[in-house]
């Protein structure tokens, strides 16, 4: 077997396409150079007129291949029509070598994490406003690095401000060495065996990982002491410190997947098992007592047995109950993604905690909304403090169609409230709450990110609106240049009526999906621009209305774009989502293509200028348009695109989605990792190398080599057979990328090739 992955294509670049680079590559960086908010806080003050505010931001540092995260400080002035001032800082500060940033509940200290490179310490500081309190320099022996991804992290403050649970890898189990003599026993002292790595992973950006363990740290003492009592079943994370009662035991709790067998990929997997657990904290030594309590007699209990999925727990302010997320009809139906529900459990006051304690329905998982209603709950996260004063309201970000929205939720009477505009195709994304009042950041395709402050209003009548404004911010600038193309463009989101409707199909599935379309303001002629057809992957993902600034590169060249929400994705029903499993291949490509007869319809696209781009199942839909419909397209783009799912099965971290997308819900219980021929010939049937012979599209192909969740061999697969059969071909392979391809270098060059490619095939 050939393993180069570059053999027989061509390497390097010829002379159009480096003109093509060298054309549009000071445009690219323009947009690339935008910068992006990841967090903000807002810090308790004695004044009531002005708070402090740090803003934690991003900017891809090209030259460097990483992020540049930096910290830009602002204060916040109230004004009397209940608006806000912010007064910046002249210049941010950046924030090198710093993994996690934790400010205290009162907001009089700052954790700053700095995981280590290699076997060095794992570092933690403590901050006060003016100066560094303590430092604690936490070795390999005692754990690995801290856990700061999406899934695991778990930093948590108790309530004085005295002790930090947080989640790390434990402590590396030694490597057997052999020397001229043979096995060569180790010592406590050896410092010459290694560490294993990789015991516990969980596919994907996992890869590597060991298992995952909560540990706490006494920032007195400088004491850390790992929280015994968890099975070793359990992978843990996203640690919280239970409400303290004096004179009672102090209790953490966290969630833990647990897995009897292979580990299987997780990120980006809902329906993985997990639940709620608690357990009691370390106890603290006494006074004048060397021997440290331990808590080995201890063991977690399991909260939420009654579910079979729960996760990201926040506790009320008053600490009378607990409410977690759950992704239940994910795993339930063994999709990746499905309507999550939201989740309360009270929380008893003396402490005694029983696993048959009842989990209250708030959100429910919403089959099928009539137009205008509530469409279901589509989110993964909640803010640390997602609460109003009334200690029972929380903010959260939802998927609603084709925007994402921010909602209130009562979660003692179940009330949902959209807050941001009903009016407006933006989407909103959530900073921090600032009292009653909210910290935002609205966008959409053809405008950039703009801070926005919610104002809670209450009626005479006794209800209350919401009411929005701009905050004057320096972080999303942009170059004139940029600006002057985006505001001659134009963005709107349609709807496309189901064409493959049948009888026995549930209602949401046979309701409207959506395509947001972008295009320019004014035609210069009779002529349409080429359009390009942008699909997400998942599938049951989404594409929201937000900017992205490869898409609004793309539409600057003078592109328009059809983003298309075929059935499958999120944010518009539980059945509409449901609808997709076992009919991949065929309802999302006529989804596709019915969103295409749309906009030619209209004369908004020409049908002899079609592009396709898509990543992972977006490039599985790529690979299958232009071999189902080889006349339609002109050129296409497939980042890491799954081709065959009979080759994928066997060498991705996530073999179930081969299943459950090719069977249906049934393919949950068919899953097993040595599939039989009947198996492996209705994948062959499922997927786009089926179609590979009727091909025309010249096409470019975007490939991580370190890609677990689609193995580079898919696409170079699919990409020999092109070229085999003479179809214009480029495969350009990064060698330090996995499946999305983010490295500010790879993501660069991605878009710069892809943009070259479009421009020799559709003008």
């Amino acid at each position: 077997m050939d393993d180069n992955p570059h053999n027989n294509f061509s390497l390097g670049i010829d002379e159009e396409t480096e003109q093509q680079y060298e054309l549009h590559s000071n445009l690219l960086q323009q947009f690339t150079a935008i910068s992006s908010i990841d967090k903000a806080w807002i810090f308790k003050s004695d004044a009531d007129s002005s708070q402090g505010m740090m803003f934690s931001v991003s900017q891809p540092n090209l030259l460097a291949n990483k992020k540049r995260k930096f910290i830009l400080s602002s204060t916040v002035t109230k004004q009397s029509d209940g608006s806000v001032m912010l007064h910046w800082a002249p210049f941010p500060v950046e924030m090198s070598g710093v993994s996690a940033m934790v400010p205290s509940p009162s907001g009089s200290k700052l954790l700053i994490v700095r995981n280590p490179e290699s076997d060095a310490p794992s570092r933690f500081e403590i901050w006060s406003n003016s100066y560094l309190e303590r430092e604690f320099h936490i070795p390999q022996s005692k754990h690995g690095s801290v856990y700061i991804d999406e899934w695991f992290e778990g930093i948590s403050w108790n309530s004085d401000e005295t002790r930090i649970a947080y989640v790390a890898e434990e402590p590396s189990p030694t490597k057997p060495t052999f020397n001229d003599h043979g096995y060569k026993k180790s010592s406590s002292i050896d410092k010459d065996c290694g560490s294993w790595k990789g015991q516990g992973d969980w596919g994907g950006t996992y890869a590597g990982k060991r298992q995952s363990a909560i540990f706490v740290l006494n920032i007195t003492s400088g004491e850390v002491q790992a929280v015994k009592g968890i099975h070793k079943s359990l992978s843990v994370g996203q640690v919280v410190w239970a409400p303290s009662n004096e004179g009672l035991a102090e209790y953490l709790v966290f969630v833990g997947w647990s897995v009897e067998t292979r580990k299987i990929g997780l990120k980006g997997c809902y329906n993985r098992p997990c639940a709620l657990y608690a357990i009691k904290a370390p106890c603290e030594p006494k006074t004048n007592e060397r021997e440290i309590h331990s808590t080995e007699d201890a063991h977690a209990l399991n909260l939420t047995q009654t579910t079979n999925s729960a996760f990201f727990p926040r506790f009320s302010p008053d600490g009378k109950f607990l409410v977690f997320l759950s992704s239940r009809s994910s795993v339930d139906s063994g999709a990746h993604f499905a309507t999550n529900s939201l989740h309360r459990i009270d929380w008893p006051k003396d402490m005694k905690l029983y696993q048959s304690s009842k989990v209250h329905d708030v959100i429910p998982v919403a089959l099928c909304a009539e137009d205008g209603d509530f469409p279901g709950f589509y989110h993964s996260s909640i803010l640390s403090d997602p609460w109003l004063s009334d200690g029972h309201t929380l903010i959260i970000p939802s998927v609603w169609h084709s925007s994402q929205v921010l909602l209130s939720v009562n979660v003692l009477s179940g009330q949902i409230l959209r807050i941001t505009p009903a009016d407006s195709n933006f989407s909103w994304s959530l900073l921090t709450l600032h009292g009653n009042n909210i910290f935002a950041v609205s966008s959409s395709p053809v405008d950039v990110p703009q801070v926005k402050y919610g104002t809670f209003v209450e009626k005479e009548t006794g209800n209350y609106q919401w009411s929005w404004s701009d905050a004057s911010n320096p972080i999303y600038k942009c170059s004139d240049k940029v600006r002057s193309l985006l505001s001659s463009l134009t963005f709107s989101v349609m709807k496309i009526s189901v064409k493959d409707a049948f009888e026995n199909q549930t209602k949401g599935s046979c309701k409207p999906y959506e395509a947001i379309f972008v295009s320019s303001k004014t035609k210069k002629s009779n002529k349409c621009d080429p359009l390009i057809v942008v699909l997400h992957g998942g599938p049951h993902s989404v594409s929201i209305s937000s900017f992205s600034k490869s898409q609004a590169f793309l539409s600057s060249l003078g592109y328009s774009l059809l983003i298309v929400n075929y059935r499958g994705s999120m944010g518009f029903g539980e059945e509409a989502l449901q609808s997709l499993p076992g009919k991949v291949g065929s309802q999302d490509v006529n989804d596709v293509l019915t969103a295409i007869d749309h906009v030619i319809d209209l004369g908004l696209a020409s049908p002899s200028k079609i592009a396709v781009l898509g990543g992972s199942h977006g490039g599985f839909l790529t690979t299958h348009l232009i071999g189902q419909a080889p006349e339609k397209f002109v050129a296409a783009a497939a980042k890491n695109p799954v081709c065959n799912l009979e080759l994928m099965v066997g060498t991705t971290d996530v073999p179930d989605w081969c299943f459950v997308q090719s069977y249906g819900i049934k393919g949950r219980d068919r899953f097993t990792e040595a599939p039989s021929a009947k198996d492996l010939a209705l994948f062959y049937s499922k997927s786009p190398i089926a179609h590979i012979s009727k091909v025309k599209t010249p096409t470019i192909f975007l490939l991580g080599a370190q890609d677990l969740r689609v193995p580079i061999w898919n696409g170079l697969q699919y990409a020999r057979g092109l070229k085999e059969k003479g179809t214009p071909v480029k495969v350009i392979v990064f060698p330090n990328d996995a499946h999305g391809i983010e490295s500010p270098q790879s993501d660069f060059e991605s878009f710069l090739s892809i943009a070259a490619w479009f421009n020799k095939y559709c003008k």
